[in-house]
C-alpha cells in the first residue's frame, strides 16, 4: 500500500491520521495519505522565511535551468512517492483511477506541465514583460528602455488550495520557483499526484526540498494555508470566488464562465470556426475552467448549433482506458445523475431546442 507523508519544509512527517485514496470505480484504495491539520500549518509558517531565503541562493537563470531539468524528469524518470516509487505510467494510471480523467488525458496534462517547466524563461519574460531577470534577484536595476526600477516580492511563500477535477492548473504555480518565491500546497484530496510528482522533479533538478511544504488534510488546512501565506491561491465554484472577492492576498479560481462571440464581422465565415468551437467545449473532457460554457452568434444561430451537435452529440461515455475517451467520468456517487436530470428539466422549456437529440 502506497502511504503518501506531509511533507514540512522538504521533509517527510507521519501522521496519525489518515485518509483513503480510491478508486473512482471499484472503491478500493489506492493509496493512504496522511492528513495535516491547521495547527501544524500555522506553527510550520514561522519558517516561511528559510523558503525564499534559500532559493535566493540561486540566481533566476539557474533556477529556470533546474525549471528545465524537472520538466524531463517529470515526464520520464521514476520518482519517489512515499514508501515507494512512481514511473511516468503508473503516475497517469492512478491519477485516472481516482479523479475519473481518462489515461490519454492525464498524460496531455503531463505534457502540458512539462512543457511550461522546459519554456520557463520565456513564460518569465512574458509574465515580467521582458523584465531583466537580475532585477528579479538583486531587487532594483535598469530596465532595457534605461529606467532605473525596483522589484520587491510581497510574500516569502506562495499558498495554494488545489483541486482535484484537472492536473492543468498546476502550471499556474510553477513560475513561483524562478521567482524565488516557496510553496505551502494543500493537494486535492483525490489528486494528490501531480504536487508531489512535482515536488520530487523539483528536488531531484536541485531546488531546495526545504522550499516546500505539501499538505493533505480537511478543509481546515485548506483555510490555514489561506490565512498564513500573504499571497494564497484557490480553486473552487461560484461561492469560493465570492468569499474571496474582497481579500487581496487571495486570488481565487472559480468555475469559469468562458464565452465565444461571433459578431458581424465574422460571423457569415463561421465554418472557419467550428472546430475552434468544438475544441473549446470539449478538451480535457470539458473539466477546465476556461472550458467554452456557452457560445454566441449575430445570426446563423440555428445552423451552428446543428453543425455543433453533430459532432457533440454523437460523443460516447468511454472506459478510461480507451485511447479514445473524450469525457472524464463524474467520480462522486450521483452527480452524473443529478447533472442529467438538471439538463432533462431545462430543456422541457419551450424556448429551449434540444439540437443533440437526433444526433445520439
Amino acid at each position: 500500500m502506497i502511504e503518501i507523508p506531509v511533507i514540512r519544509w522538504g521533509q517527510p512527517y507521519e501522521s496519525l491520521e489518515k485518509a483513503d485514496v480510491v478508486h473512482f470505480e471499484t472503491g478500493e484504495t489506492m493509496a493512504q495519505m496522511h492528513q495535516a491539520n491547521a495547527g501544524l500549518v500555522k506553527m510550520d509558517s514561522r519558517k516561511a522565511a528559510k523558503a525564499r531565503q534559500l532559493l535566493r541562493e540561486f540566481t533566476p537563470r539557474q533556477l529556470i535551468e533546474m525549471c528545465e531539468k524537472a520538466a524531463d524528469l517529470f515526464l520520464e524518470a521514476e520518482l519517489p512517492l512515499g514508501n515507494g516509487t512512481q514511473t511516468p505510467d503508473e503516475f497517469c494510471e492512478i491519477q485516472s483511477a481516482t479523479t475519473g480523467l481518462p489515461l490519454n488525458m492525464a498524460k496531455a496534462n503531463m505534457g502540458k506541465i512539462a512543457f511550461v517547466l522546459k519554456n520557463m524563461g520565456a513564460t518569465l519574460n512574458a509574465l515580467t514583460r521582458g523584465l531583466p531577470l537580475e532585477i528579479l534577484h538583486k531587487g532594483f536595476g535598469m530596465e532595457d528602455r534605461g529606467v532605473m526600477v525596483s522589484y520587491q516580492a510581497t510574500t516569502d511563500t506562495l499558498g495554494l488550495v488545489l483541486p482535484s477535477n484537472s492536473p492543468g492548473v498546476h502550471t499556474l504555480w510553477l513560475p513561483a520557483i524562478p521567482l524565488q518565491v516557496g510553496l505551502v500546497l494543500k493537494p486535492g484530496s483525490s489528486e494528490p499526484w501531480t504536487p508531489y510528482r512535482m515536488f520530487e522533479a523539483f528536488a531531484a533538478a536541485g531546488v531546495p526540498r526545504e522550499a516546500f511544504c505539501l499538505y493533505p488534510g480537511p478543509h481546515e488546512v485548506g483555510n490555514a494555508v489561506l490565512e498564513k501565506c500573504e499571497r494564497a491561491m484557490i480553486f473552487g465554484g461560484t461561492a469560493t470566488v465570492e468569499k474571496y472577492a474582497a481579500n487581496p492576498k487571495v486570488q481565487a479560481h472559480g468555475p469559469g464562465f468562458s464565452k465565444i462571440l461571433l459578431g458581424d464581422d465574422i460571423v457569415d465565415q463561421w465554418e472557419d470556426y467550428l472546430d475552434l468551437m468544438i475544441k473549446s467545449v470539449l478538451i480535457n473532457g470539458g473539466r477546465s475552467c476556461i472550458n467554452c460554457s456557452g457560445i454566441w452568434a449575430s445570426r446563423h444561430t440555428e445552423a451552428i448549433a446543428d453543425a455543433l451537435a453533430q459532432k457533440l452529440g454523437p460523443i460516447e461515455a468511454l472506459p478510461t482506458t480507451d485511447p479514445e475517451a473524450a469525457l472524464a467520468a463524474f467520480t462522486m456517487e450521483g452527480a452524473a445523475e443529478a447533472m442529467n436530470n438538471m439538463i432533462e428539466d431545462g430543456i422541457q422549456s419551450p424556448a429551449v431546442t434540444e439540437v443533440t437529440a437526433q444526433y445520439r
